[in-house]
């Protein structure tokens, strides 16, 4: 089905689309556009919404805003917001009484005309996801780039050809109730996190597992043989599987030796590149970097792997380089909202770091974050929810040495400290190991935000 065979099959339809956030909007101008009633369900008030309101009113929508958004969910098919978990009540009341409930995702997945390479995974998957868009570019394919990377690609969907590939990241929310997989489907990791969403950690690993669990005869599925979780997932048999790992030799998929990126299929191995070219840093990259060419093998020349990995300068919020003042270096690494992450980033450096810490709590556990801590961090600067947290697991690490540890009111003010306790060759790290919905919009604004104050030094 195309996305006008859809638009005209539910014509008569009464439709809601709840949260008027990013990825709705064009979705909603798609309805709109194709003559469709729609009721947007958004938690805040029309002043809290501001532009977006005026936007909705220009677009001839109705609207339920505030506390009650949810009370009642009367419409014929729901689009779920991915930060409304699919079994909350009111969408369970709404499928109890016929509603159709269902979501941009969703709807792209039905009605996409190309091959989709979908990538989760709780670390690295927006890295990895990029590469995988850049390697196919560079060898002249058309590509589409969008998902829980930023970029909706519903409203792009009438352009697309069969030729065509959709490059996707896809978020534990997006996946939970998918119903469908794409073709060659990636999983670079899965560790705790966003358990303040889940209910546990086998929930949000189940919802990973919608990547492939609907996978069709053929399809490709790659995952990290180093990831224990990854490893313990329950098989499925239509999904052939390839494999990466940084510790060993693999069969199918790639590996790292001796400093060396290798790719092979069925057992045929051939040397790509050697590490030290990766232009971007840090071992998590390297792990990357083979994630990535094990999902393009056999899509594009080795010789295109190859010059993506070393011209790529990566994306930004992740151990970017923001600036270098009076000899030292600050870098922002705003993506890290999880130990794990921060772990990656902290192991980047070949000297300790001043490290700013801290944010919204997602629930998650840090006691893995206590030992690299005192490893790699000479003066830890905390700030947010989790900053008691990240002090206690520091304080009770079995390490004998420990980082000067000092609070901040917010992140300007940790910022401002961290210029202080500066000299010359340090090297000042944002990498919160935490969300940052308790000060900022995203990890983005966030990252926006420590530049800026970087720049205004």
């Amino acid at each position: 089905m195309n996305i006008g065979q859809y638009l005209q099959d539910i014509q008569g339809k009464q439709i809601a689309v709840i949260g008027a956030g990013v990825s709705n909007m064009p979705l909603i101008g798609l309805l709109r556009e194709a003559g469709l009633p729609v009721t947007v369900h958004d938690k805040k008030t029309a002043e809290a919404l501001g532009g977006q309101y005026e936007a909705l009113c220009a677009l001839g929508v109705e609207t339920v805003l505030g506390e009650s958004y949810l009370e009642t969910l009367p419409e014929d098919i729901i689009f779920r917001t991915p930060g409304l978990h699919p079994h909350h009540p009111a969408l369970e009341a709404a499928r109890a009484r016929g509603g159709v409930v269902t979501s941009e995702m969703e709807l792209f997945f039905e009605v996409c005309p190309c091959q989709i390479i979908g990538i989760t995974g709780s670390d690295g998957k927006t890295t990895t996801t990029t590469l995988v868009y850049e390697m196919l570019k560079h060898a002249g394919r058309t590509c589409h780039l969008g998902g829980n990377i930023g970029a909706p690609l519903l409203p792009n969907v009438s352009r697309m050809r069969e030729g065509d590939i959709a490059i996707v990241e896809l978020s534990s929310f997006q996946l939970m109730d998918m119903k469908s997989s794409p073709a060659i489907a990636a999983i670079t990791n899965l560790s705790p996190n966003h358990l303040d969403y889940h209910k546990d950690f086998n929930e949000y690993v189940l919802a990973k597992t919608n990547i492939y669990m609907h996978q069709q005869p053929g399809d490709r599925l790659i995952l990290n043989l180093d990831d224990e979780t990854s490893m313990r997932l329950p098989a499925e048999d239509n999904s052939v599987v390839s494999l990466c790992s940084m510790q060993r030799p693999v069969d199918t998929g790639a590996f790292l030796h001796d400093g060396t990126l290798y790719l092979s299929y069925m057992g045929n191995s051939r040397a790509l590149l050697a590490a030290d070219e990766i232009r971007i840093p840090g071992m998590h990259n390297v792990a990357n970097m083979l994630m990535a060419s094990a999902i393009v093998q056999g899509m594009c020349p080795d010789e295109d792997i190859c010059a993506v990995a070393r011209k790529f300068p990566g994306v930004p919020h992740r151990i970017e380089l923001v600036r270098e003042k009076g000899g030292v270096k600050y870098y922002n690494d705003s993506i890290a909202s999880s130990p794990s992450r921060t772990i990656a980033g902290l192991n980047s450096f070949a000297e300790k770091v001043i490290l700013i810490a801290g944010g919204y709590d997602k629930h998650i556990p840090y006691d893995a974050l206590g030992l690299p801590i005192c490893e790699h961090v000479k003066s830890l600067i905390l700030t947010g929810a989790t900053a008691p947290k990240i002090q206690a697991c520091v304080e009770q690490a079995d390490s004998g040495e420990k980082p000067a540890i000092h609070c901040a009111a917010d992140l300007a003010d940790a910022v401002k400290q961290a210029a202080a306790i500066a000299r010359p060759g340090d090297v000042v790290i944002m990498s919160p190991a935490s969300a940052s919905f308790d000060a900022f919009k995203n990890f983005a604004e966030r990252g926006d935000t420590f530049r800026a104050l970087v720049q205004a030094l």
